[in-house]
């Protein structure tokens, strides 16, 4: 009879061949997803760029920026730009805005914080390897679930956040995390629909943004600062901690939506966080007082600059515009928690309080130019004790 040996339950199987513990080997179907998957890294770039770009326009053609608006924003920026340097008490290089459409701001902010997405993304991968028991089928399918998708489901989620933020960005620095290579870059669609939606004039509004903007990157040109924020981020993305029992025990809560299950499931893996099991570890607490500490002097200061110039070249109307840009800064959308979740930065009121209450107090004790050794002293970053007690960080720089 053809055929190899029979044994007593079929056809002795290859001695070279290793039982699979994968429940999910035995699907053909996600097998071959999981080949399709394979070799992506630990974050898909094209899920993540396509997302990007959809929330950015919602799937609808682009218009190019007007190059009426490129030649406005450049005439005021070099009237913005001198007050700035005066209120700074600093020399301010030429810098040309650059304005784009919504999708090219998604797609150079992927691209500038592209070091920091893969950390976080290899931290999150980092449990993928974690031995799972053998007795439980359960544990294993979602251990092998997690690993194949993860990569697709994070690119998903950070193209979709970072799309999302580009329907509200004026520019550059309205996430403070510096940016390599610095640049000065406007978003013309939400500044001017802002100043309509606001009935603010179109060049005060222009005028504060390019203030907010000029005066962020002249802050990040302090190397100390620059690099402060800088290394507090990556240290945050790089200290999650996965629990991949996070993961059964969210799913294990399905059973009380017996509704709609299929509809609960999809719910809980459209959480990101859920399936990577994305959970706070012991190093991220231990470093938000001073990740939170130095946002809250960057935003902080940076609003105290533009307010001061924007007194100047706009008159009364500046504390409407700073109030309608303070209300659309707080709204609490899942973007902005993403956001404060998984790069560690918060822009509440508070924050924002903190930090020009710290500025506001240098200044009262030591004049405007008591803040100059901000930006030029290397060591004059402030900890979160001397934030909240503006004499402690004078007494320290000055001794």
């Amino acid at each position: 009879m053809a055929g190899g040996p029979v044994g007593p339950t079929g056809p002795n199987p290859d001695p070279d061949d290793e039982p699979s513990n994968d429940p999910l080997a035995s699907l053909p179907l996600i097998g071959d997803l999981a080949k399709a998957l394979a070799g992506q890294g630990p974050l898909n770039w094209e899920a993540a760029r396509q997302f990007a770009h959809l929330g950015a326009t919602g799937g609808a053609a682009e218009p190019n920026v007007d190059p009426a608006a490129r030649l406005a924003y450049a005439d005021l920026a070099n009237i913005a730009r001198p007050h700035v340097a005066d209120v700074m008490a600093s020399d301010l290089d030429p810098v040309e805005p650059s304005v784009v459409t919504r999708s090219q701001w998604a797609a150079s902010t992927l691209d500038a914080y592209r070091h920091l997405f893969t950390q976080l993304a290899t931290a999150l991968g980092s449990a993928a390897d974690d031995p799972v028991p053998t007795g439980d089928p359960m544990g294993q399918m979602m251990a092998g679930l997690s690993k194949m998708v993860a990569p697709a489901m994070l690119g998903m989620s950070v193209g979709s956040m970072v799309g999302g933020l580009a329907n509200r960005a004026f520019g550059t620095h309205d996430l403070p995390i510096p940016r390599q290579p610095a640049s000065l870059t406007l978003v013309p669609t939400n500044i001017d629909g802002f100043a309509g939606d606001w009935e603010i004039p179109l060049d005060e509004m222009r005028l504060w943004v390019l203030s907010h903007e000029i005066a962020g990157h002249a802050l990040f040109e302090a190397a100390h600062l620059r690099d402060a924020v800088a290394e507090l981020v990556r240290e945050h993305v790089g200290a999650f901690r996965p629990d991949p029992s996070a993961v059964a025990e969210h799913l294990g809560a399905l059973d009380e939506d017996a509704s709609d299950p299929m509809a609960a499931i999809q719910r809980a893996l459209g959480d990101p966080t859920v399936l990577l099991g994305a959970v706070t570890s012991p190093e991220q607490r231990a470093l938000r007082p001073r990740l939170d500490a130095v946002v809250a002097v960057v935003v902080g200061y940076v609003d105290w600059v533009v307010d001061a110039v924007a007194v100047r070249l706009i008159g009364g109307s500046s504390l409407r515009i700073a109030e309608a840009v303070r209300r659309q800064r707080v709204e609490t959308a899942a973007d902005d928690r993403f956001v404060e979740q998984l790069l560690g930065i918060h822009l509440g009121d508070d924050q924002v309080a903190r930090g020009k209450a710290f500025v506001q107090g240098v200044v009262d004790r030591a004049g405007d130019h008591g803040l100059v050794p901000l930006l030029e002293n290397a060591d004059a970053v402030p900890t979160p004790n001397e934030v909240d007690a503006p004499g402690l960080w004078l007494a320290r720089i000055e001794s």
